[in-house]
């Protein structure tokens, strides 16, 4: 989804590109926190309490502490520039959300997988999510407090990336360093672009 916005905040005869992206990831990541954290709007989410009834069904291992989890999305917005406006979802987690992923991904542009390094095996859906597609995503390590430290390029053979996925270390917490991912996204989106009006 790439179209005009008369919504920019810029001059009111600019016309911003408005551009879809996701915020993708296993359970307990942190696509919420970064969501609300680079939205400039008061973000939307879907969070429910967890209860008994996940008992068994959510792997709460390595996040023992959450107690919420997102059962549809998260929405927020980010103005990168006067000509560039991004409209940011972030997919539910667990597997049982699961199907509203195909929804969310219609008409996104790119994707960022955040991934988290106590359960990096827990990345390994998304990240064949979007490769299944082919649709550009980058991947962003969450840097939890306490969590194993890797490089990029040990979480890039960890994760079996092609050379071209850009991977980030990140803190969702801190509005500049998910700028910095979403920046990192929209650089990937252009190069590719560039690519393939080569390639053609």
């Amino acid at each position: 989804m790439a179209f005009a916005s008369s919504d920019s905040p810029g001059d009111p005869g600019l016309a911003a590109a408005a551009v879809k992206i996701l915020i993708a990831g296993g359970f307990g990541v942190g696509k919420t926190t970064m969501v609300g954290s680079v939205s400039e709007i008061a973000p939307l989410r879907t969070e429910e309490v967890l209860s008994e009834l996940s008992t068994g069904v959510d792997d709460l291992t390595g996040v023992e502490a959450k107690t919420t989890t997102t059962v549809a999305m998260d929405f927020g917005r980010i103005t990168i520039s006067p000509e560039l406006i991004l409209y940011i979802f972030g997919t539910p987690g667990q597997d049982r959300f699961w199907f509203l992923w195909d929804e969310l991904a219609r008409g996104a542009l790119g994707a960022v997988v955040l991934a988290d390094t106590r359960r990096l095996d827990g990345s390994f859906a998304a990240v064949d999510f979007f490769e299944r597609r082919q649709m550009p995503f980058v991947v962003a390590v969450n840097c939890f407090d306490g969590a194993p430290t890797y490089t990029t390029d040990e979480v890039r053979q960890a994760l079996d990336l092609d050379d071209h996925v850009p991977v980030n270390l990140c803190d969702a917490r801190h509005r500049d360093s998910g700028k910095e991912v979403l920046l990192v996204l929209v650089e990937h989106l252009i190069q590719r672009a560039r690519a393939e009006l080569v390639q053609n």
